[in-house]
């Protein structure tokens, strides 16, 4: 491996140790130097790849956005059949493993420093833009198949988003004791009737 790939790793390395820090510490609570020990390195060689701390947040974002736009249990080539399709993607949207693909305390702290720093702002701009185009793409297909009865598929793209994001607000809180799953479940009910489609 040459310099830049090991440079590149050692990147990576610190990107996931920082997010680590971040679930257990908050953004409040994490530095440069809690990362160094979490790693057993010395905090120059942080301050080497990245400079600051505001620089290692803006990468750590495109990370997580990367993991974000391309899990593995989002792809359903393998299923051939249009409404067996249409149906996994349902279960996996509304599922605890998507949601908390990335942990949610990361995830609403990111969101709160978008209103802040405009270049997190528009990443996560892209992302939600990139998610809902590949909603649309989906949703199209099943208009076409008359699995789905919607005259507008990009609106129901958004509120298919916007019930998604609102699954860890409602478990954070308004939920009481209702688990994570049965709120989805309701959820995702409501996109069946929203598309005019029968729940499985």
């Amino acid at each position: 491996m040459g310099k830049n790939g090991i440079g590149e790793t050692r990147k990576f390395e610190i990107l996931e140790n920082y997010y680590q820090v971040l679930i257990r510490e908050g953004f409040e609570g994490a530095s440069i130097g809690k990362i160094a020990k979490r790693m057993d390195i010395h905090p120059s060689l942080i301050i080497h790849y990245f400079k600051t701390k505001d620089n290692m947040t803006d990468q750590l974002v495109d990370l997580l956005i990367t993991k974000y736009e391309s899990p593995d249990f989002l792809q359903f080539d393998h299923i051939t059949d249009p409404t067996e399709r249409f149906y996994a993607l349902i279960d996996t949207l509304f599922s605890k493993e998507w949601s908390r693909s990335i942990d949610p305390g990361v995830h609403f702290g990111f969101y709160y420093l978008s209103f802040r720093r405009t270049e997190i702002k528009n990443n996560f701009r892209k992302m939600f833009k990139s998610f809902r185009d590949y909603l649309v793409a989906e949703l199209t297909i099943c208009r076409q198949e008359r699995i789905i009865d919607v005259d507008d598929v990009g609106q129901a793209a958004d509120m298919i988003v916007v019930l998604m994001e609102g699954l860890e607000f409602q478990a954070a809180f308004l939920s009481e004791e209702e688990e994570f799953d049965a709120f989805a479940h309701y959820s995702s009910s409501l996109v069946y009737k929203m598309l005019k489609a029968v729940p499985r």
